[in-house]
């Protein structure tokens, strides 16, 4: 096999790479990527890991990427990290793919397609280029499952787990996972890697604890908070029949019955058993990757997780064995490569190029505006506003930020303990906050007599108003899948 012929996954990278760069075009960010960003900035100016000035909160999930993007911000500075940022998430995590294409595959050409087709699905877009943590994760992660357990490499077993756990605590999941799948097949303890586990736990909450006060970090503290429901089992059962549907396709719809989601699954299981029937080496990462897609979406939809970054690993990875059965079709194979292709990536990618000209357009010009409004209408950046979500305006605006669900100000978390119900006035008459953003008209409401008194309607956002565009192509767009949210600006007077 010639020297061109073995460089074919390395081409694929670079090719995967530049193809998903369009997306920039598209500006689809997601909300929660600019309170990492706000925090790694928070650090610049105050040399505190927080949100709001010298107050020290893990207001973001993930600790390594806070000082990853600290280093971007430093280098590039506030007004350009953005792009470079994204460019280097989209890097890690197709640099990623290709570790995983040499744990699946031995053909340079099956790895070269794997590559590119597994990039240009939408979950993996959308930890590529939507900002978060995904990215680095899924390199750390794949790199780790290369280095350490196909080339055994000590280093690997000791260090990467500490990374990958300091990125995001809940990878305990997927270190755990391929704990198990490694001591059953393998009849051993690997000591090193319990070493790994035990020094990523400890740094850790070592970190939260020494730097925060905390244990776990305040936005899972937050969100257990806001969101916690008793359910009944008929309850719970019912709530996952209508929400399954979100997470094991790699469609967000809308409805409570999803039949494409039913036959992706069958097709990944059938897919799946076929492959570890074959009795490979290979087998061996397959059922850590498969166990791994399955633990982690039934863990975080029995804990009634809905946000749906938490499920773009295992959605792809659950999807890795139809990609490889088809490849490796040894009649028929390019019919096979043809009808995967026309009748489920490129539609895919249909959507998503859809799905992201619509949210970038409600998030970036829409949502923005409002940040970039308040930016300029006020000068002292000490004013609080309270909203929700603490994204995009509270990062354009740079106002001093009380959210609702209690992921950038602990303060509110008081009145939830206290006053469920009533959180919300509460935390205005002892706050004062000088903005409230707030998606219900107040001044109808049942405390409209105190609204009325202290607040007047500063501007009323409606995302009718960015629905409109010189190009036609995306103007059907905006209109066929509007995204944002109508909210009424409101500004204390006394």
């Amino acid at each position: 096999m010639s020297e061109r012929t073995n460089k074919l996954p390395i081409y694929a990278v670079i090719c995967t790479v530049v193809f998903k760069l369009i997306f920039l075009l598209t500006h689809h960010i997601q909300e929660d990527a600019f309170i990492t960003w706000r925090v790694a900035q928070n650090l610049m100016d105050y040399g505190v890991i927080g949100f709001n000035g010298d107050t020290k909160i893990s207001a973001s999930t993930t600790h390594l990427y806070v000082f990853v993007s600290y280093l971007f911000n430093l280098i590039f500075g506030k007004e350009y990290f953005i792009e470079p940022i994204l460019i280097f998430n989209s890097i890690l995590f197709t640099i990623g793919s290709l570790f995983l294409s040499h744990l699946l595959l031995k053909n340079p050409w099956h790895k070269a397609i794997f590559i590119f087709l597994f990039g240009i699905l939408p979950p993996s877009i959308k930890i590529s280029i939507l900002g978060m943590e995904y990215g680095l994760l899924f390199f750390l992660e794949m790199a780790l499952l290369y280095y350490g357990f196909k080339k055994e490499k000590k280093w690997a077993l000791i260090l990467l787990p500490v990374f990958i756990l300091f990125t995001r605590i809940d990878t305990v999941i997927f270190l755990g996972i391929v704990f198990l799948v490694d001591t059953f097949y393998n009849k051993k303890i690997r000591w090193s890697y319990i070493l790994g586990g035990i020094l990523g736990i400890s740094v850790a909450l070592s970190f939260n604890w020494l730097y925060f006060g905390e244990w776990v970090n305040n936005t899972i503290v937050a969100k257990k908070l806001l969101y916690d429901k008793n359910f009944t089992l008929n309850q719970d059962i019912e709530y996952f029949r209508l929400n399954y549907g979100n997470f094991w396709g790699m469609l967000k719809v809308p409805g409570d019955f999803n039949p494409l989601t039913i036959l992706i699954l069958i097709f990944e299981l059938v897919c799946f058993i076929f492959l570890i029937r074959q009795k490979e080496k290979r087998n061996y990462f397959l059922w850590m990757l498969f166990l791994f897609g399955w633990a982690k979406q039934f863990i975080f939809l029995s804990q009634k997780s809905l946000f749906d970054w938490y499920y773009w690993v295992p959605q792809i990875l659950l999807f890795v064995p139809v990609i490889i059965f088809v490849l490796e079709q040894k009649q028929k194979r390019r019919l096979w490569l043809s009808l995967l292709i026309i009748f489920y990536i490129l539609p895919m990618l249909i959507f998503q190029t859809v799905h992201s000209i619509a949210t970038g357009n409600g998030e970036w010009n829409y949502r923005r505006s409002i940040g970039i409004f308040l930016n300029f209408y006020e000068k002292d950046k000490n004013q609080w506003i309270l909203l929700e979500p603490a994204g995009y305006i509270p990062y354009f605006s740079g106002l001093k930020t009380i959210d609702e669900v209690g992921l950038v100000d602990k303060q509110i978390q008081n009145e939830i303990k206290k006053d469920k119900p009533h959180y919300w006035i509460n935390t205005v008459k002892n706050r004062k906050p000088k903005y409230l953003l707030s998606y219900n008209n107040l001044f109808n409401g049942p405390d409209a007599e105190y609204y009325k008194e202290h607040y007047r309607l500063l501007e009323e956002c409606r995302i009718n108003n960015y629905l409109k565009s010189d190009n036609k192509i995306l103007e059907k767009i905006y209109r066929l899948k509007p995204s944002g949210t109508d909210y009424n600006l409101y500004v204390r007077v006394k």
